[in-house]
C-alpha cells in the first residue's frame, strides 16, 4: 500500500551520472606504507599524526592484511576517530583517521 506524501527512495532523475562523493573530508597527510609489513604502518602513523591539527583527517596506505585490524585497534587504543577504510584500486586499503588530540 502507497502513501500519499511519502517519498520516493532513490536518487532523483538525472542524479545517476553523478559521481559518488567521498565519505568525510580529505586527508590533509597521506603516509604511502604500501608494500611495509606490520607494524611498520602504525609506527609511522604513530610518529607522523602530530603533523596533523586537531580535528584534520590523515589517511594511511596499506597493503598489509593485518593493517585492516591494526589500524582502527590503534584508533581505539590512542583514543583517535577511525573515520573510514577504502579499497584501494591498486590493491591495498586506505584507512582515514581523524586527530582528536
Amino acid at each position: 500500500m502507497r502513501f500519499r506524501g511519502r517519498a520516493k527512495t532513490g536518487p532523483p532523475p538525472g542524479d545517476a551520472a553523478r559521481p559518488a562523493e567521498p565519505d568525510g573530508p580529505p586527508p590533509v597527510l597521506v603516509i604511502d606504507a604500501l608494500g611495509r609489513k606490520c607494524p611498520i604502518p602504525i609506527i609511522m602513523l604513530a610518529e607522523r599524526i602530530r603533523e596533523v591539527p586537531v580535528g584534520q583527517v590523515v589517511a594511511v596506505l596499506a597493503d598489509d592484511a593485518a593493517a585492516r585490524t591494526d589500524v582502527p585497534a590503534w584508533c581505539r587504543m590512542k583514543s583517535q576517530d577511525f573515520v573510514r577504510e577504502e579499497t584501494l584500486q591498486q590493491g591495498g586499503w586506505g584507512f582515514h583517521i581523524r586527530r582528536t588530540y
